[in-house]
Formats: structure tokens, C-alpha cells, sequence
């Protein structure tokens, strides 16, 4: 398992974005790749809590998807509701996703990161990840932690090499 293509899925929420003005979503589709893994499905959704679910529980219904990346919607206005969205869904969070984040974020932000609701967790043994909409922070959710966590060389350990064991009992 450890040496396996994952699958991915990659969900920007936004009510302002669309196919030609979403930088974020594309960008994360290149990277999945580079690192050798595959992007099973992609989509833009609304700002609201029901389209964030239903697209994200679809995903956790379709056992080629190992992994969900979601952008956007994780700031503090009355219209960024990801967290609200996905949290309750999570079957385990992955709190150090956060803190991680949190301080390669603050190199590149300053103290103006605590504005970011960024989690992680798991939910039927896939991956979920709420990261920013910002190209700034996707680039530090994926170069700083997530290219790591999901190569299987990388060591001590990674997310990939436990990845048979999320569904266990």
C-alpha cells in the first residue's frame, strides 16, 4: 500500500469563483499530479453548508477517492461556513493538521493567520482537508505539509503508509 497512487478529489467552495477565475483549484490539481497521484474528481460549490456536504458526501462514497482537499470558505464572515459544513461529517479531526498550518502560515501572513479556520480530519476512511482559498495558503497547505504527509517515502511517517488502517474498528 504504501508505494500506491491515491485518488483524489479537490472541492473549491466559493460564490464568486467559476471554471476561468478559480486559481486555486487547478493549481492543487497540478500539484496531486506531480506527486504522482491521481485527481478522481474536482468541483466548484456555493458558500453553503447543504452543497458542501452533499458534494463532499458523495466523495466519501466513492472508494477511488483517498483524499478530499477543500478551498475557501474557511475565514470569518457570515458567508465562510466550511468548518460548519464539514466538522460534523469528520469521523476523527486531525487537530496538528491545524497547528501545523498555523505556523508556515504565519511566516507567510504574520499574525493575520489566526483569521483562518484551516482543519483536517477523517471521515469513512478518507482524508478531508479545509484549507483557505488564497493561492498563499494552498501553496503552504500543500509545499509545507500535505506533499510531504502524502509521500510515502517521507519519514518517520506519513499519511499514506496508514491508510489501510483509517477503517478499522
Amino acid at each position: 500500500m504504501p508505494d500506491r497512487q491515491l485518488g483524489f478529489a479537490v472541492m473549491t467552495i466559493s460564490d464568486t469563483r467559476d471554471a476561468a477565475s478559480d486559481k486555486t483549484g487547478p493549481w492543487l490539481r497540478e500539484q496531486i499530479g506531480d506527486a504522482g497521484h491521481a485527481v478522481i474528481d474536482h468541483a466548484i460549490v456555493p458558500d453553503t453548508v447543504e452543497t458542501i456536504r452533499a458534494q463532499l458526501q458523495a466523495w466519501l462514497d466513492d472508494p477511488a477517492i483517498h483524499a478530499v482537499i477543500t478551498t475557501g470558505g474557511t475565514g470569518l464572515t457570515g458567508r465562510d461556513v466550511t468548518p460548519e459544513a464539514v466538522r460534523p461529517m469528520l469521523d476523527k479531526e486531525i487537530d496538528g493538521f491545524s497547528v501545523v498550518f498555523h505556523q508556515i502560515s504565519f511566516q507567510s501572513v504574520g499574525v493575520s493567520t489566526l483569521q483562518s479556520r484551516a482543519l483536517a480530519g477523517i471521515a469513512k476512511a478518507t482524508y478531508v482537508f479545509a484549507i483557505p482559498g488564497s493561492m498563499g495558503a494552498c501553496k503552504d497547505a500543500w509545499n509545507g505539509i500535505l506533499r510531504q504527509e502524502f509521500d510515502a517515502s517521507h519519514k518517520p511517517c506519513n499519511l499514506v503508509e496508514i491508510l489501510p488502517r483509517l477503517g478499522e474498528s
